[in-house]
C-alpha cells in the first residue's frame, strides 16, 4: 500500500513540475494549438486551379497551399486539389464535388472561375467561396463570396528598377545606346491586370534608366508555352533587350536564354534554367490569405468582401537578385525602393512619372464596379497618384491606361 502511494505523490509531483516549469508563452501556444487542431481537425480546405505545377502561375498557387498545410495550426486539416479546372462549367462541377466532400471553405485561382464561384456560393450559402483576382464581391454583396489580390504592382515596380539598372549597366558598357534600352513584354491579355502590371513595371525601370521604351505583345491566353515563347522572340527581334512577362509558362525564359538576352520572370525563379539570363522575379505570396481566411471559418469570423495583400503582410515578394547577370547595385535600390513604399512616401502611379497623351492625369473615372458597359464609376487619382488596389473600392487591378513610352504592338481581350 505505501508502495503505491508513493507511487501516486512522485506522479503529482512531476506533473506539478511540469506545470511550473513551463513558461507563459509556451502555455499559451500550446493551448492556442490545441484548441485550433481540435476545432480544425473535421475541416476540409478545397481548391480549385486552373492548370496544374506545369504552370507557374498555378504552381505559385499550389505551393502556397502546401505550405499553409504544413502550418501546426492545420496539421489535421484536410486539404483537397481539384487541378486544371477550366473557365467553364467544370468549375461550378468541381465546386460542387468539393462540397460534397465536405469542404467548408473553398478557393479558385484564376479570373475566369468568378462567375462559376458566384453562381457556386448562392447554391450553397453554408460554405465560404474565396476567389484570387475576382472583381465581383463588392457588388454582390453576397456574404460568403469574397475576392483576394494582393499589391503586386509594387512587387513588378521593384523588378522594374532591377531592369532599369541592368539597362544603364548595358549603356555604361557600350552595349546599347541610350535610345536602345527598350525592353519588351510578353502579355496574356489586355485587361486592366495585365496592363497594371507592365505599366507598374515599366514604371520601376523608368524611375533609374530615364530613356527606357517598352513593347508589348499578348498571347490571348495565360498559358501557352509556344506563343510565349514566339512572342519573346519578335520582341527580341524588334530590338527589345531586356524581355519581362504577364504570362505562366517557361517560352519568354527559355526564348531569352537562347539568345542571350536578360529577362526579369514572373511567379518564380528561373535561375535553375536560365542562368545566364535571369535577373529577379517578384510573385505574390498566396499563403497569408489562406491562413487569415481559413482561420476566420474557424473562428466564426467573417471574411473580409475584398482582401488585399501587400509588402508588410508578405504577400508580394521577390525571389534573391542573380548577381552573375544583374547589375551591380540592384538589391541596394530595391531595398531602398521597398522602405519608401512602405513609409508611404514613394506611390508606383505617381501622376507625375508618367503622361497620356502628352497629358499629366489629374482625374480617372476608373471602371471598379466592372458593369457590362465597362464605364468608369471610381476617380481613382488621390493626392496625386493612381490608387491601385485601394480600400473601399477593390482588392483586383482596375488601372487600365495607356501611358507614353508605351507601345502595344497587339491587343487580345
Amino acid at each position: 500500500m505505501k508502495k503505491i502511494i508513493a507511487i501516486l505523490l512522485a506522479a503529482v509531483m512531476v506533473f506539478a513540475f511540469a506545470a511550473c516549469s513551463t513558461t507563459d508563452d509556451d502555455s499559451e501556444s500550446t493551448t492556442d494549438a490545441s484548441a485550433s487542431s481540435t476545432v480544425s481537425s473535421d475541416l476540409k480546405v478545397g481548391f480549385i486551379f486552373l492548370h496544374d505545377s506545369n504552370s507557374t502561375y498555378d504552381k505559385n498557387f499550389i505551393d502556397a497551399a502546401d505550405e499553409v498545410h504544413n502550418y501546426q495550426l492545420f496539421e489535421d486539416t484536410q486539404f483537397i486539389y481539384k487541378t486544371n479546372i477550366a473557365e467553364d462549367d467544370s468549375c461550378l462541377t468541381a465546386a460542387e464535388e468539393l462540397v460534397d466532400a465536405g469542404c467548408s471553405i473553398i478557393f479558385a485561382d484564376s479570373f475566369g472561375h468568378e462567375d462559376y464561384m458566384i453562381e457556386a456560393a448562392k447554391e450553397f450559402p453554408d460554405v465560404q467561396f474565396c476567389h484570387a483576382t475576382g472583381t465581383k464581391a463588392h457588388t454582390e454583396g453576397l456574404s460568403n463570396y469574397h475576392n483576394a489580390f494582393a499589391s503586386i504592382y509594387e512587387g513588378r515596380y521593384l523588378a522594374g528598377i532591377a531592369a532599369g539598372m541592368k539597362l544603364n549597366e548595358m549603356i555604361a558598357n557600350g552595349e546599347i545606346t541610350e535610345d536602345e534600352a527598350k525592353m519588351g513584354y510578353v502579355g496574356a491579355y489586355t485587361y486592366a491586370e495585365v496592363i497594371s502590371g507592365y505599366t507598374s513595371f515599366y514604371l520601376g525601370a523608368k524611375s533609374v534608366c530615364e530613356s527606357v521604351t517598352m513593347e508589348v505583345s499578348f498571347t490571348g491566353s495565360w498559358y501557352d508555352e509556344t506563343a510565349e515563347k514566339e512572342a519573346a522572340n519578335k520582341l527580341i527581334s524588334n530590338g527589345c533587350v531586356l524581355i519581362s512577362q504577364h504570362a505562366d509558362s517557361m517560352g519568354a525564359p527559355t526564348a531569352c536564354e537562347e539568345a542571350g538576352v536578360p529577362n526579369v520572370s514572373y511567379n518564380g525563379s528561373t535561375i535553375s534554367a536560365c542562368p545566364n539570363t535571369f535577373i529577379v522575379s517578384s510573385r505574390i505570396n498566396w499563403a497569408p490569405y489562406f491562413e487569415y481566411a481559413i482561420n476566420c471559418v474557424i473562428n466564426g469570423e467573417e471574411i473580409a468582401s475584398d482582401w488585399t495583400g501587400t509588402l508588410s503582410t508578405g504577400s508580394v515578394v521577390l525571389t534573391d537578385v542573380n548577381e552573375d547577370v544583374a547589375a551591380e547595385g540592384t538589391q541596394d535600390a530595391i531595398d531602398e525602393a521597398i522602405a519608401a513604399l512602405e513609409a508611404g512616401t514613394l506611390h508606383v502611379f505617381d501622376t507625375a512619372t508618367f503622361t497620356v497623351d502628352g497629358e499629366t492625369i489629374t482625374e480617372y473615372m476608373a471602371d471598379v464596379d466592372t458593369d457590362d458597359n465597362y464605364e468608369g464609376d471610381h476617380n481613382v487619382i488621390v493626392d496625386g497618384y493612381f490608387d491601385e488596389s485601394a480600400d473601399g473600392f477593390r482588392s483586383a487591378p482596375y488601372f487600365d491606361l495607356l501611358i507614353d513610352g508605351i507601345t502595344l504592338l497587339d491587343t487580345q481581350y
